[in-house]
């Protein structure tokens, strides 16, 4: 990291081997973005409640080029959690912020086109043929829309390949327009 990690204790005394976790941790931070400028983490604790015992909240606050990620962890019972959950989700900021900055696209899974070949509504399954012949198998927990109970043999549907227990079957099938193969 360029500058030195800033470290500031409330409501709690100030502790070397919590300290030491927190050093190790934004250490690590310059290897999903190597333009850090400044690092401040507030350690505190959360009122005592009655029937909950100590409740901690890690904070972190970076600047980085042109921006700035805050990350606020709040009610972990346990400090080393809480600091391990702050920098989890600023590593993943981080990373998502760098994806950005190169102008990475997320990659979206491709929907096939198929048809409704066979339906068996009193077992909740059926079988769609693709364009190839082949057909998968798929369960009225994987049709997004229209309901199971909808969907007729010969509609066309989109849905996306998985590999399933028994090899590969339809997932998040809706209908779809129809494709010519």
């Amino acid at each position: 990291m360029q500058l030195p990690v800033q470290i500031t204790f409330r409501d709690l005394p100030r502790s070397d081997a919590v300290e030491a976790a927190i050093m190790e941790r934004a250490e690590r931070l310059d290897h999903f973005f190597e333009h850090i400028m400044s690092c401040r983490i507030t350690v505190g604790m959360i009122q005592k409640h009655k029937h909950q015992g100590k409740l901690y909240n890690i904070r972190i606050d970076l600047t980085i080029p042109g921006s700035e990620i805050v990350v606020n962890r709040d009610k972990a019972e346990d400090i080393y959690v809480a600091i391990r959950d702050a920098f989890d989700a600023t590593k993943r900021k981080l990373e998502e912020h760098a994806r950005r900055i190169r102008g990475d696209v997320k990659v979206h899974e491709v929907e096939s086109h198929g048809q409704i070949a066979r339906l068996f509504p009193e077992e909740g399954y059926g079988f769609i043929a693709r364009a190839d012949g082949t057909e998968l198998y798929f369960h009225l927990y994987n049709c997004a829309h229209p309901e199971f109970d909808q969907l007729k043999v010969g509609d066309p549907v989109v849905f996306l390949e998985e590999m399933g227990a028994e090899g590969p079957q339809a997932n998040r099938v809706s209908k779809g327009k129809h494709q010519t193969p």
